[in-house]
């Protein structure tokens, strides 16, 4: 992590410090914290000054667990006997100071944007290259223009490549990510409709996604797959960087196929490999992550036959197609860390595919849809009628899986109001034979059901 002195830090932040600073400027701080909860000895505090709240007041608390330093954005006064820096903009200074580190440090840059996928692959990147590099990658879902520096913030002196997951918001989001961190390798995992309600269309999806190369280096390498049209028609192929494809469409320089579920998750092939690749995990769209992934080892100097093999100690961030064991041994297959309309309809799949004799959609409300809520949920609906799939079962929860439930014309269908009642009617389903698939967006936590059976 960062560890710098009192006097650098005034310098990367074009702050003022105070005399009780200014004395001790050669001391060093080590790490970043915003949150006294979290605040460890010897670290920088840096409070947030906004609309309902302001983190001045944790300023004393922050000295009195072990912090060094705190910015603050207020006048400070000249008896103030802590050491203080005054700053114009407390997120400002913290990204300043993110990438003064990430210019120390110099790693090799991979950035990762998407509407789906953007962990599971950091995941399987980190997988492939921890065994031949040194690699740090993005803390949780820290990918926004706070949690980004707070990761970068985090790296090793020694550090050869930073893995760093980029989320957005907005149209913009992106684009001052990617040109704050100036990636090697730029990633985007898929285009669907995540921040439909916000951005207006999914035009606005794939261009504000496309802002990951606005900050790549001109010498780096894009990295996305051709199989998706909106995306396809956004990128400029005649930009002076490297451009690599994967996935299913013909047009990728390396084409997915053969992709079977297995006991023990995916197997596939690709195009320049001879053997076929596996994963533990489940999903064709993984099968494109892997791809997407391997694209990229590639690119930093591994061959993409030898790392391969690497995946069988994958492991990713739980609940995202996460295996779980039921005690009459069902599989319950939980999803249910997120959801859009795309990533239900690629869980729907995966599990039809599942050679289970019994199959059960637990299927909840995809959030933050806004006008496009009915006709997306209908989307979802009209997918599992037309799926050349059988499902034994479909319950769904909340008012957006009920226009789900409306919606299926051709399979047995229940709906419910609550997840413990959910869980009584999954009941007397349970049997070695039986997958289950929990799918909905954070704010639903249908993972609960687990608890409740």
């Amino acid at each position: 992590m960062i560890e710098v002195t009192i006097g650098e830090i005034a310098e990367f932040c074009n702050g003022k410090p105070n005399k009780a600073a200014e004395a001790i400027k050669n001391e060093k701080v080590k790490g970043v914290s915003i949150d006294t909860r979290t605040i460890e000895k010897g670290n920088l505090f840096i409070p947030f000054l906004g609309e309902n709240a302001d983190g001045h007041r944790f300023i004393d608390d922050a000295f009195g667990k072990g912090a060094s330093l705190s910015l603050t954005e207020h006048e400070i006064d000249e008896g103030d006997p802590r050491p203080l820096i005054r700053v114009e903009d407390g997120l400002d200074a913290l990204q300043t100071i993110a990438r003064e580190h990430l210019h120390t440090v110099e790693p090799k840059v991979i950035a990762i944007t998407g509407s789906n996928g953007k962990t599971t692959t950091k995941d399987m990147l980190e997988c492939l290259l921890a065994p031949h590099y040194r690699v740090q990658k993005t803390i949780g879902n820290y990918n926004n223009e706070i949690g980004l520096p707070l990761t970068i913030l985090q790296l090793d002196v020694n550090t050869e490549i930073s893995i760093l997951e980029m989320g957005m918001d907005a149209p913009g989001d992106i684009d001052f990510l990617s040109k704050m961190t100036v990636p090697d390798v730029a990633i985007i995992t898929n285009v669907g409709e995540s921040h439909i309600e916000k951005l207006g269309s999914r035009e606005n999806i794939a261009a504000a996604k496309y802002e990951i190369v606005n900050g790549l280096k001109h010498s780096g390498t894009f990295i996305y797959s051709r199989d998706y049209p909106l995306l396809e028609q956004t990128v400029d192929r005649k930009a002076d960087y490297t451009i690599r494809t994967g996935g299913i469409d013909m047009a990728n320089d390396v084409q997915i196929s053969h992709v079977e579920q297995t006991s023990d998750g995916t197997s596939f092939n690709v195009s320049c490999i001879d053997e076929a690749i596996e994963i533990p995990q489940l999903g064709a769209h993984n099968a494109s992550n892997a791809t997407l992934a391997l694209l990229a080892a590639e690119v930093l100097g591994l061959d993409m036959a030898e790392v391969k093999g690497h995946f069988k100690s994958l492991q990713v961030t739980d609940m995202r197609m996460q295996r779980v064991k039921h005690s009459t041994g069902a599989l319950i297959i939980n999803d249910a860390y997120n959801a859009s309309p795309s990533s239900m309809k690629g869980a729907i799949d995966t599990v039809g595919s599942m050679r289970n004799g019994f199959k059960i959609l637990v299927l909840a409300d995809i959030l933050e849809l806004g006008t496009y809520s009915r006709e997306l949920h209908e989307s979802i609906g009209g997918h599992i009628d037309e799926s050349p799939h059988e499902f034994d079962l479909v319950l769904t929860y909340g008012d957006g899986a009920r226009i789900i439930h409306d919606t299926v014309a051709g399979t047995k269908k229940a709906h419910f109001d609550s997840l413990e009642a959910l869980a009584g009617a999954l009941a007397g389903h349970l049997g070695p034979d039986t997958v289950i698939l929990l799918k909905g967006s954070r704010g639903m936590a249908v993972e609960r059901v687990i608890d409740h059976l």
